[in-house]
């Protein structure tokens, strides 16, 4: 339960499909005035180094953050997720990767509050490191699931949940489930975002049905493939599930989702882009 640690795998094609669909939603969010609570159920470090040894053992990053970071899109969205991830980079070389944390803390104002949940001590500690100096912002070293059930109702009565658990338990797919129909009864106007890896892809298909079953309006998903399903080696694409989205969130990863599939996949991969339940 506590062995995963995202600085493996930071700024890989996952990454860019999560950050991307985060940063459209929390830039929708934040154009009101009105406060919002933001809360990220599993937070890990925040902030990624791209030549510690963690990172450049596995190299995820040249597949994924590393193939945009030179790349001018047609598409404005595409461009400010780009132009997002240089802004925590001092040069025009990419050196490091802001996890969902830092990403958050971007869009967050003053009249905004962060909620950051992490169970593994040394990513606990580094969490903590890089989200200090801000009042708005509590990180928890406490169960992410559990938490966010806690917070809700939020007391500005607005909410950007991410659920981005490392599925290392096989049973987190049905928590998931589980947990945001907990969340959801008790917030029904929240918008939820549930991050997901397909390694296995029966597995996504009964989380799909667990969340259309589950009464929740207006659900949507964007998926990325890096290549063909398979039962060979471990996951081949990710995804984002999305509930009560920003309106224009699915006509901008109609845009993308392509252009990405063509920048990050082999010529098996492919994208998803469904409503899965209708507002």
């Amino acid at each position: 339960m506590l062995s995963y640690r995202h600085s493996f795998h930071a700024g890989n094609p996952a990454d860019v499909v999560k950050h991307l669909v985060l940063a459209q939603v929390l830039s929708y969010q934040t154009l009101k005035d009105k406060p919002l609570d933001y809360i990220d159920t599993h937070s890990g470090a925040g902030f990624f180094e791209l030549a510690s040894a963690d990172a450049q053992k596995t190299q995820e990053y040249l597949n994924g953050i590393a193939k945009l970071y030179q790349h001018r899109s047609e598409h404005q969205e595409l461009n400010d997720y780009i132009d997002l991830i240089k802004s925590f980079n001092d040069t025009e070389q990419l050196a490091f990767y802001p996890g969902s944390p830092k990403i958050a803390e971007h869009f967050l104002r003053r009249q905004d509050k962060g909620w950051f949940f992490e169970l593994h001590p040394r990513d606990l500690a580094l969490l903590q490191e890089n989200m200090s100096g801000k009042r708005s912002i509590r990180v928890r070293g406490e169960d992410g699931f559990t938490g966010l059930v806690g917070l809700l109702p939020p007391a500005s009565r607005r909410a950007c949940v991410l659920i981005d658990p490392p599925y290392e338990i096989k049973d987190d797919y049905d928590t998931v489930v589980t947990t945001l129909t907990k969340a959801y009864q008790r917030f029904a106007t929240g918008t939820y975002m549930i991050w997901y890896p397909a390694v296995d892809r029966e597995r996504i298909e009964r989380m799909e049905e667990g969340l259309i079953a589950s009464g929740m309006r207006n659900i949507q998903l964007f998926e990325l493939a890096t290549e063909a399903d398979t039962d060979v080696h471990g996951m081949t694409a990710s995804g984002m599930i999305v509930i009560n989205p920003p309106w224009k969130l699915k006509q901008t990863m109609d845009k993308v989702l392509p252009e990405l599939v063509n920048l990050l996949s082999d010529s098996s991969g492919f994208y998803r882009s469904e409503q899965l339940v209708a507002e």
